[in-house]
């Protein structure tokens, strides 16, 4: 009984991780077959984009605040005066790691959600179903306006949640380090390299799509009225999440060898 049950829980993983694929895929392909749905793509822009902004920003700055005063701290412990190197520690780790994923984390609990919960809804209530009876194709309609508004501004938002971290960074250095912004900055712009910063915006896109895809997929599958639209928003989000945080090991892993 139990080697049973084993294997239709591998099956099921296996079910599962084959769908999404084949979403990826069909929405891969819808993106370049008309008709162009220009006014969804930007409304779901602005939903994804826009309205996720305070809540990105809000979280890295202070993320920024608290990683110059734990390095800080932490550097002069060490050597006394060595904390004038902040800035570029604190650019360096919000650049290549903490804006990225924790953008991305952030997203797939407010974007991710919303995705599975209203495309979910819609499947219970056979809306879905009606599309295809409009001759609507439901992943063109529904998917790709989303994949494509997450693949956008998943990378934008980073940009901003960079400039963000770096400045909450600059703001406990200078109140509690007692490092002036020009110092700051200048530290910064000696050290970094555009590296660092391409290899956290690469990664964005990654990130996006995966969000996207893994909500869709869980709004699509979505049985069982009610409860089972709570089940598949839980689903995305967690699914979003872990895959988000094991797929940037990988990435990073990759981007060394390019780099």
């Amino acid at each position: 009984m139990s080697t049973i049950k084993s294997e239709a829980r591998v099956l099921s993983i296996l079910e599962s991780v084959g769908s999404h694929f084949i979403l990826l895929k069909e929405t891969l392909v819808s993106i370049f077959r008309p008709p162009f749905d220009e006014e969804n793509i930007i409304k779901q822009m602005l939903e994804i984009g826009y309205k996720s902004l305070p809540v990105t920003s809000v979280t890295l700055f202070f993320t920024g605040m608290v990683m110059a005063l734990q390095i800080g701290r932490a550097m002069d412990a060490l050597m006394s005066g060595s904390s004038i190197f902040i800035g570029s520690a604190v650019t360096i780790a919000m650049f290549r790691e903490l804006c990225p994923v924790l953008t991305a984390l952030l997203l797939s609990g407010r974007v991710g959600s919303s995705i599975a919960a209203e495309i979910g809804t819609m499947k219970v209530t056979e809306q879905i179903d009606a599309l295809r009876t409009l001759f609507a194709d439901p992943v063109q309609y529904l998917a790709v306006p989303r994949f494509l508004a997450c693949l956008i501004m998943t990378p934008l938002l980073t940009i901003i949640t960079d400039v963000t971290g770096v400045m909450g960074g600059a703001t406990i250095a200078f109140l509690s380090l007692g490092i002036t912004p020009d110092l700051y900055f200048s530290n910064i712009l000696q050290n970094i390299r555009l590296a660092d910063f391409l290899s956290g915006l690469s990664k964005s896109f990654f990130f996006g799509a995966e969000i996207a895809i893994i909500s869709c997929n869980s709004g699509f599958r979505t049985t069982g009225g009610a409860a089972g639209v709570g089940r598949s928003t839980i689903q995305a989000v967690v699914t979003s999440s872990m895959v988000v945080l094991i797929s940037d090991y990988f990435l990073t892993y990759l981007i060394q060898f390019i780099e």
